[in-house]
Formats: C-alpha cells, sequence, structure tokens
C-alpha cells in the first residue's frame, strides 16, 4: 500500500460511492479530504477519525465554494484526487425532459468535475506518483431511452480523462477512468424522486454496491508507479457488459393485485 502521508480528496463525499469511497481509504491509513453538500454522515466519521479526514461543506457547481475549500487546504498537499460527485435528473425522453434538468446535471457532471481539477491540476502535474480518479459510468459508452444529456456528460468524462492523460504524459501522473454499471445507492432516488421507483430499477437482480466501487478505486489507486488503470468498466453480473440495458431479471414478486 501506499505510504499513509498519501493525501486524497474525494468529491462528492456524502453519500453513495463517495460515501463508501471515504470509509475505504481512512481504513487504508491515508489522509482524507472528504467534500459534499451534506457533511452530516461525515461529520460521524470525523469524531472516529480526527485529524486523518478533513471534512468540508462543498457545491462543485460554484467556484466560490471550491475556491473557499481550497484556501484553507492548499492543493499543492493533494496526491490523489477522485472527482465522484455527479448525478443523473430525470428518466425523459429528450424531447420532453426539463432544460433546467440538463443544465444541471452538465454544471454538476462537467463543470464541476473541471472546476476541482483545474484547481489541483497544476500542482498534481509537478508531483510525479499524484493520480485523478475520475467516476464515469457505462452510460458514457452506451446510452439508452432517456440517458440523452447524461450519458453526454458521461462520455465527456470519458474523453475528458484521455485528454487529461495525454497532456499529463511524461508527468508520471496517474489517471483513470471508472465507469460502473447498476450501483445501488441514492443515485436513483434523487433521479426519479422516489424511492419506490428506485426500487423498481433493482428490482428482481443483483446490482453492484458503493463498497465494490470503492474497492476498484482503492485497487487502481494502489498499483505501483509503473501502472496505470485508464479505464475500468464493472457491470454487476446479471447486467450483459454490452450496454446499460441488458437486464437479467428474476421473478417479480406479486404486489397484490388479484387475477382477472
Amino acid at each position: 500500500m501506499l505510504p499513509m502521508t498519501k493525501t486524497v480528496l474525494i468529491t462528492g463525499a456524502t453519500a453513495g460511492i463517495g460515501f463508501a469511497t471515504t470509509q475505504a481509504f481512512l481504513k487504508k491509513g491515508y489522509k482524507v479530504w472528504a467534500v459534499g453538500r451534506r457533511t452530516e454522515k461525515l461529520e460521524t466519521l470525523k469524531k472516529q477519525y480526527g485529524s486523518q479526514l478533513v471534512v468540508g461543506k462543498v457545491d462543485v457547481t460554484q467556484d466560490k465554494s471550491v475556491d473557499q475549500f481550497f484556501a484553507k487546504n492548499s492543493p499543492q498537499n493533494l496526491d490523489i484526487l477522485i472527482n465522484n460527485a455527479g448525478l443523473a435528473l430525470g428518466t425523459d425522453l429528450a424531447q420532453d425532459a426539463k432544460l433546467s434538468d440538463f443544465q444541471k446535471m452538465i454544471d454538476t457532471n462537467i463543470m464541476g468535475l473541471l472546476r476541482v481539477t483545474h484547481a489541483v491540476l497544476p500542482f498534481m502535474a509537478k508531483k510525479p506518483g499524484s493520480h485523478i480518479v475520475n467516476i464515469g459510468s457505462v452510460a458514457g459508452v452506451w446510452s439508452y431511452p432517456g440517458g440523452n444529456t447524461y450519458s453526454g456528460t458521461k462520455a465527456f468524462v470519458k474523453l475528458f480523462s484521455q485528454g487529461l492523460r495525454l497532456d499529463l504524459l511524461g508527468k508520471k501522473v496517474k489517471v483513470t477512468n471508472m465507469q460502473p454499471g447498476m450501483v445501488e445507492t441514492e443515485f436513483s432516488v434523487v433521479r426519479t424522486g422516489s424511492k419506490k421507483l428506485a426500487d423498481k430499477i433493482y428490482q428482481g437482480m443483483e446490482p453492484l454496491t458503493a463498497d465494490d466501487i470503492a474497492e476498484s478505486i482503492l485497487w487502481c489507486v494502489e498499483r505501483p508507479n509503473r501502472v496505470n488503470v485508464s479505464e475500468i468498466t464493472i457491470f454487476p453480473t446479471d447486467q450483459a457488459g454490452v450496454g446499460p440495458h441488458y437486464v437479467s431479471r428474476g421473478p417479480v414478486k406479486n404486489e397484490g393485485k388479484k387475477k382477472s
């Protein structure tokens, strides 16, 4: 494992994959800067890990919020950046969707990632062995009905990661694009606005967990300096791996409807 002095910044750390990743890195002895808009769960970890964990209330869609965090925590001390903050809103076809949802996804998934990366990149580019992990999605490779803008933002993450590897070539800085398939977190609740609707997405199949992705991120980061895992695409076994909409589902439980 890497030295315990390594410092990692995790965005969107207050729930789901981000929170699981925060826990995974803390358990391995890293110093973690965990940021997000809701810090209550992080504060409970702070009681356990003390100075090993720095908690920041940060909205990556706002310049001022990001700037204020880095004014207190110098990016020159950072070794690893995990750009996890992201979301999907709505499942409507593009012609029926809300423009405001499009804008929110672009502001978070694209501009939020760029905003944080731009702030730390000049320092990381001068630090051989540093690492940037971007959380993309299989939706950035294969789209689906209703995926429209969300898929577009994750396709950006894929190509931006490729561009970073080219720009950083020779600097000994690693860049990884992590592309999960179906992971059961708050993601689908946010997207659909309903826990009931979110549960239906995973009905009859076994999705990945946030811990599955956190462990994979940690594995990528802990490879020897000569090894850059440029991209990982992870599907649950019940998802075919040739597109997000090929899912094997078992029998659906009877919801109490009487046969006619």
